[in-house]
């Protein structure tokens, strides 16, 4: 097939005008365009009065050398790429010691499936409980104010891609289109089909249940194997080598390959690895707030009479202000038409995080806005990162009325430096509760000195952005590990052979997929040490 890049057309633009761009394109007769295939369609809206789309498409011709040799070397028209998905080993007889996977999140997940897949058998450990049931005590907090400590936003199947926007885009760089075997996992497990080509493809939380379901189910029967509610309490290390692992219910279970997929919320699981000696380091993180807008603002704002497409849909925006004082502010995880939501995993502490369903039609949209920090500011050790984190969602616990209330400011009255009563225009979604106050206590002084100065430089790129009445809401702690468990270029960890650190909480990913890309990549290099070992 033939790829054609950057085919510009108008928003609106009627069905078959596609087919005529790609006939102009190749000069081609109708006849001669045997298969069209939309690879990737994005929005171009950095003119709002002229939004258009632009399209990447494969295309099947009659004759197809002849219509290479006859086009421009600038047609901007070359040969499609093999993006087929290809297994570097296989298991052939049954391995032994099957291959351990801790942990089911979106990393774990890619990782258990491209090894049952290719015959190796993996057994899933996972500490919280399957989708459905999870999402079920996750609602007791959000409704009732009772946390599950081992079932919630944070732990159980899905791991916290479950709770979110469910975006499926990634800077990541990936030569070996892992991205593309992700979504064509998603699309057999019921996502909807434009995930493929769209831009920034996205699921949402409730679509995300039935598939997770869906590709358990697929594990189970390709001979993989699952232990839910069941928690990995420490490892059997000999001479530098994983030998086994034992299970908090006291089972012990032997294995030489272990795949450590644990989120970044294991602050347990990272505690006990620091115990028996496997090499973990400090890593940067931020930490800021939630900010919610009416998201008709920010349709406006990036589309202007646009506003309201169905094919734009619910507008989103990315932001970064370098502050006076040196720190970076930005916006991380952006929720268009979505909510801010509970998402501790510890007794006693708030922290908040964005969630939007596949439709994003609810009236707000919200973002963290956040500031980097490294580990000059918590420089006590590898774990001193938890610490910090732990340190600030028990404040902003105590600051929302210690009762699983989040804290929070109208962002102009935050602007003033002057304590918030009542809402405004904005009315904020996060349930339980939001207790309005200060936030200037929730922070360090250097990060809400930073956040004070970004709200009104963001205003300059979107009109409305620190309007009086958008609502903050505290704290955003879990933007990623704090910690990162060190592996060499074969994947496994530089003092432990046969464990893989893998994924967000191994500090080598941050959203779902670019942690699916990496548990495709640790899966390999387990099958293709399986491979060689027997």
């Amino acid at each position: 097939m033939l790829r054609l890049t950057d085919l510009q057309l108008p928003l609106n633009h009627p069905e078959p005008a596609l087919r005529e761009a790609l006939l102009a394109r190749l000069g081609l007769a109708d006849d001669q365009l045997l298969a069209v295939r939309i690879f990737r369609r994005a929005a171009d809206a950095r003119k709002k009065s002229a939004i258009h789309l632009v399209y990447t498409v494969d295309v099947d011709v009659a004759d197809e050398a002849s219509v290479l040799a006859k086009l421009k070397p600038n047609s901007k028209v070359s040969i499609t790429p093999a993006m087929d998905y290809q297994f570097v080993a296989r298991a052939g007889n049954s391995p032994a010691l099957r291959p351990i996977v801790i942990g089911f999140g979106p990393c774990g997940l890619f990782a258990a499936l491209i090894l049952a897949q290719a015959g190796f058998n993996p057994l899933i450990i996972e500490r919280g409980k399957q989708v459905r049931e999870r999402t079920k005590d996750t609602f007791g907090l959000w409704r009732k104010r009772e946390l599950h400590p081992e079932s919630n936003v944070q732990f159980g199947e899905g791991g916290a891609g479950t709770f979110s926007d469910g975006k499926l885009w990634t800077q990541v760089s990936d030569p070996q289109h892992y991205g593309r075997k992700v979504l064509e996992e998603f699309v057999k497990a019921d996502a909807p089909p434009e995930i493929m080509y769209v831009s920034k493809p996205h699921i949402g939380t409730f679509r995300l249940v039935k598939m997770l379901e869906q590709m358990r189910a697929n594990i189970i029967e390709l001979g993989g194997e699952f232990r839910f509610e069941q928690k990995v309490d420490d490892l059997e290390i000999v001479d530098g080598e994983m030998r086994g692992v034992m299970l908090s219910n006291g089972e012990y279970i032997p294995a030489n390959h272990v795949v450590l997929a644990v989120g970044h919320s294991a602050r347990d699981t990272f505690q006990m690895l620091h115990r028996c000696g496997v090499h973990v380091e400090a890593k940067p993180f931020s930490i800021g707030f939630r900010i919610e807008h009416p998201q008709s603002l920010i349709d406006r704002a990036r589309y202007g009479a646009s506003a309201g497409n169905a094919i734009l849909g619910a507008a989103d925006y990315k932001l970064v202000h370098h502050a006076s004082n040196g720190r970076s502010v930005y916006s991380f995880c952006m929720c268009p038409g979505g909510t801010v939501i509970a998402a501790t995993s510890e007794t006693g502490r708030v922290v908040t995080n964005g969630m939007s369903q596949y439709s994003r039609n609810e009236r707000n949209a919200n973002a963290g806005i956040v500031v980097g920090i490294t580990p000059e500011d918590y420089p006590d050790g590898p774990l001193a990162g938890i610490d910090f984190q732990r340190e600030l969602e028990s404040r902003a616990y105590v600051l929302g009325g210690s009762n699983y209330n989040a804290p929070g400011q109208l962002v102009g009255d935050f602007i003033a430096g002057k304590s918030s009563q009542v809402f405004g225009e904005v009315l904020p979604s996060y349930q339980p509760g939001v207790s309005l106050g200060e936030l200037d206590t929730a922070l360090p002084s250097y990060a809400i000195e930073a956040i004070r100065e970004a709200l009104p430089a963001f205003d300059r790129q979107i009109r409305g952005f620190a309007m009086n009445d958008a609502v903050l809401t505290g704290v955003e702690t879990r933007t990623s590990s704090p910690v990162r468990v060190r592996r060499g270029a074969d994947f496994q960890s530089i003092n432990t052979r046969g464990l893989y650190p893998a994924g967000e909480g191994a500090g080598y990913a941050g959203g779902i997929m670019s942690a699916a890309i990496d548990g495709i990549r640790i899966a390999e290099a387990v099958s293709l040490a399986m491979s060689r070992t027997k």
